[in-house]
């Protein structure tokens, strides 16, 4: 039966088969974060808009042009949360978290929204997972959170992920650069696409993401941030080369690799997958350490990332197959309803999955439906009190004491 009404466009709604996918990433993921002493963390999923201005930055796409942002009813500017580090930023200074053993490491997962033009594996409600160690400034902090997403990818099977590495510098490094970038886009400001004309001065970086065949002529022979990192800053970077090889995780450096954020400083990076095609980026961060103190807060360095639940759905292909059950119970005579309820809830506290005919059908319409669900197997509860274990997948049956239901399909199972 069709609806007038349908989820509003760049959004969907998340079936069954698709939810036990995203549960199985996420319980993943809290598996592998939390032995690394990542604890969770969730944050409201709308902010004052002033926090992703100041955090994110007014130059970037994001607060430019992809922001959902209304006025509440006491006529406050709120926005939906575009991304989720400068939220979890607010939490550390709004909770005093800077008196906690540093780094303060997260992790969250959830909901974040942007208006982009919908697209496979890009949404304007989207999920992600992530994470912040808050409070490190040591290259370790930075590799292991890279070490960290690489085996969250490999343990759930995600093919083809390849890592792009880069740095951004410090910020006063990042300034000489922005000065040498900005003299050479001038120079072939008429070959550039407008948006990046606009945005010379402001956002200059960004000219490298750019699709526009002119744009990324000029810039194949822009200058290179990365090769011009010294000091601690070219220290810090090959630090982390050294500790991701000592860790065995291969890399590729990518001089023209920039995050669409402005808080982000020194190492970035971008794990990608050749099975997505345009969107090929499953997730990424960096180093973020001044994000702290322009909102407010002391200096403090910080790292992280996030990675999109929908983006490593769609590596792994899946969601589509149903769940099955370990037992269907079906009555002969109705009579039997209230037993095979009384039998349904034993399996079930035994760590079982079963399920009983609601819909009041006969025996014939109940074998039909417990193939429909995937059922295992169909105890059928005969009028004279005497039970028959039917296997769906072979067709075998035979009789079953009901005291030894849940040893006969436990061990049927295994």
């Amino acid at each position: 039966m069709a609806s007038n009404y349908q989820a509003p466009r760049g959004t969907f709604d998340v079936l069954p088969a698709d939810a036990r996918a995203r549960q199985r990433v996420e319980a993943v993921a809290a598996d592998v974060l939390s032995r690394a002493g990542y604890e969770p963390i969730a944050t409201p999923a709308f902010e004052d808009t002033e926090l992703f201005e100041r955090g994110v930055g007014r130059s970037t796409d994001i607060v430019r042009k992809e922001m959902f942002s209304f006025e509440d009813k006491g006529g406050r500017s709120i926005t939906l949360r575009p991304e989720g580090t400068a939220p979890i930023c607010r939490a550390y200074l709004e909770h005093g978290m800077h008196k906690l053993a540093q780094p303060v490491k997260l992790a969250y997962a959830g909901p974040f929204f942007r208006h982009e033009r919908p697209q496979a594996g890009r949404y304007r409600q989207f999920h992600q997972i992530g994470i912040e160690a808050i409070g490190a400034d040591s290259p370790l902090a930075d590799a292991e959170a890279i070490m960290l997403l690489a085996e969250l990818l490999a343990e759930l099977g995600v093919p083809g992920v390849e890592l792009r590495l880069g740095s951004l510098g410090s910020p006063g490094a990042r300034r000489a650069y922005l000065d040498e970038l900005r003299a050479h886009l001038r120079e072939h400001e008429s070959e550039l696409s407008k948006d990046v004309r606009e945005r010379i001065e402001i956002n200059p970086l960004r000219a490298f993401d750019a699709d526009d065949e002119g744009t990324r002529a000029v810039m194949a022979g822009a200058p290179r941030l990365v090769e011009r990192l010294d000091g601690e800053d070219a220290e810090h970077f090959a630090e982390v080369r050294t500790l991701l090889e000592a860790g065995g995780v291969a890399y590729e450096i990518d001089p023209t690799l920039v995050r669409g954020l402005d808080y982000y400083t020194r190492t970035i990076f971008s794990f990608v997958c050749d099975e997505l095609g345009a969107q090929a980026e499953v997730g990424g961060g960096g180093r973020y350490d001044g994000l702290i103190e322009q909102l407010g807060g002391p200096p403090t360095p910080a790292v992280g990332w996030a990675v999109g639940i929908e983006r490593i759905l769609l590596a792994l292909d899946e969601g589509e197959e149903g769940q099955s059950r370990d037992a269907f119970l079906a009555v002969a005579d109705p009579g039997q309803r209230q037993r095979a309820l009384a039998l349904a809830n034993e399996l079930r506290h035994a760590g079982l999955s079963a399920e009983i005919d609601l819909g009041g059908r006969g025996l014939k319409g109940q074998l039909k439906h417990a193939d429909r669900i995937g059922a295992r197997h169909v105890l059928i509860l005969e009028a004279d009190g005497s039970a028959q274990l039917r296997d769906m997948r072979s067709g075998e049956q035979r009789a079953v004491e009901t005291a030894e239901l849940i040893d006969a399909i436990g061990a049927e199972r295994a």
